[in-house]
């Protein structure tokens, strides 16, 4: 009876271990990596190449060619990569390519347009864009970075949970809640406001010598530093300051809770 009840209790921990082998071997097929998504075209001066993306990072960068270039590269453990699409939408102000998940309601749209959300699926896409001179540049992801490298041209960089570190030669924006914000722009002048804005994370950010604009800097833990020449109005104080750079111009806005701010100039 014993050898018996030994037998069957062998033969029952045996094909255990086989369907947990089972398992194992098919989760590791399922999980996976495919960078067959390329796409390029030519954009006008001052039209945009625009990124969304939900899981995933974007990385732009400059070249000389005359086509926008861009590359995405699906990673998934075990969600349907082909359930994920990429789609591509041509319209007056440039390109918007958009991973775009399952899910009722999800659609690419530019800008504010669209909604996108997993609902669960594990796929993430990063995309390698190639820009050239004089195109815009905006990348916007929810789980991942955004950079951007020596673009020649306007940078609007959006994330929730990633950091951004961005540097161009026209006017850049960058707005994320969980992640630092490093960014260094060219533009000394513009027109309106530009924001750069986090929760958990702190900000750096880089101006040409002569800059002008009207600042407002505030943080809650944390302090606030420039090397820039700020005709202070009202009260400096180490959390929250408003003044002016130059002659003025256009507004900047920092704004952070959990981390420092500071402005340096490229000179």
């Amino acid at each position: 009876m014993n050898t018996r009840s030994g037998s069957m209790a062998g033969a029952i921990t045996l094909a255990l271990g086989l369907a947990i082998a089972g398992l194992s071997v098919a989760l590791e097929a399922r999980a996976g990596s495919d960078d067959s998504f390329e796409w390029s075209g030519r954009l006008s001066a001052g039209q945009t190449i625009e990124i969304k993306t939900v899981n995933g990072e974007i990385r732009a960068e400059a070249w000389s060619g005359d086509r926008v270039e861009v590359r995405a590269t699906k990673r998934w453990r075990r969600s349907d990569p082909d359930r994920v699409s990429i789609e591509v939408i041509e319209h007056g102000d440039g390109v918007t390519i958009c991973t775009v998940h399952p899910g009722r309601g999800n659609r690419c749209g530019a800008g504010d347009d669209g909604s996108m959300s997993v609902r669960n699926n594990d796929v993430s896409v990063d995309y390698v864009v190639r820009v050239p001179r004089g195109v815009d540049f905006a990348g916007r992801a929810v789980n991942g970075g955004v950079e951007a490298d020596g673009l020649a041209g306007d940078v609007l960089a959006v994330s929730v949970n990633g950091s951004i570190d961005v540097s161009a030669s026209g006017a850049v924006e960058a707005t994320t809640v969980n992640g630092s914000i490093r960014a260094a722009m060219g533009a000394a002048h513009w027109d309106g406001e530009i924001r750069f804005r986090t929760v958990n994370g702190r900000i750096d950010l880089t101006l040409p010598e002569d800059a002008g604009a009207e600042v407002s800097a505030s943080t809650v833990n944390g302090d606030i530093s420039t090397d820039l020449p700020l005709r202070v109005t009202g009260r400096f104080g180490p959390k929250k300051v408003r003044g002016t750079i130059g002659d003025g111009g256009g507004r900047l806005s920092l704004e952070t809770v959990n981390g420092g701010i500071s402005l340096r100039t490229s000179s």
